[in-house]
């Protein structure tokens, strides 16, 4: 289904494009197969494994900061919904994937039928992404709304995980979520919040890789 997903991804890349390439591996497939067809593009990426298969492909890649706009972004997410609203709260690098979805001219997400709902059931996290001053406080503020709130651990050392930014990362946890859009204005206007893995009306399209083959999910 991954691959499938990617071939179907790769008919919107066309020569010379600069493209936003997020992590996982239907990324991984996809930048297989850009250099099977020799396009030439260059690549944005917030994703260090995904910036170094670029380079072992050929692809040239641009530093974030460098770039304003693209042509197109490709990612995945661990749910979205008929709405195209989505959840990325795995990687803890949803700030800088919100970027790039953002300077993107075309926002596409590449899922499995898996992944689809008819709206969010939030049984995946809100993961928050919190300046360290602000942990206590923004705490306090979700526990009015959020079935359960925790600061995320590392898995990799003692201590909780702390974002590329330098920022923590809060778990919040919501249940059943009537209005995702106030959800959404809630979150972005609490003091000290810098982004969620909450995409909100951000992609464009999503293309859907199941038994029965490919369907795509566009916003119109």
């Amino acid at each position: 289904m991954k691959k499938q997903c990617a071939k179907e991804a790769l008919k919107l890349i066309a020569d010379n494009m600069t493209v936003g390439l997020g992590g996982g591996s239907t990324i991984g497939y996809l930048i297989e197969y850009i250099k099977e067809t020799n396009l030439h593009v260059k690549a944005v990426t917030p994703s260090y494994n995904t910036a170094v298969l670029c380079k072992a492909a050929g692809i040239s890649v641009v530093p974030t900061y460098l770039a304003s706009h693209l042509d197109i972004a490709f990612d995945g997410c661990d749910e979205v919904d008929l709405n195209l609203n989505a959840l990325k709260s795995g990687g803890a690098i949803h700030t800088k994937e919100k970027i790039i979805a953002s300077m993107a001219a075309k926002y596409v997400l590449l899922v499995d039928e898996t992944k689809v709902t008819e709206r969010l059931s939030f049984k995946y996290p809100v993961a928050i992404e919190v300046i360290p001053e602000a942990v206590s406080y923004v705490k306090e503020k979700l526990q009015c709304t959020a079935e359960k709130v925790q600061l995320r651990q590392s898995g990799a050392k003692d201590g909780a995980t702390v974002s590329d930014n330098g920022n923590m990362i809060i778990d919040a946890y919501f249940g059943d979520v009537k209005n995702v859009k106030e959800l959404n204005r809630m979150l972005l206007m609490t003091a000290g919040i810098v982004d969620t893995s909450l995409f909100y009306q951000i992609a464009d399209m999503a293309i859907v890789a199941g038994k029965d083959g490919i369907h795509i999910i566009r916003k119109d």
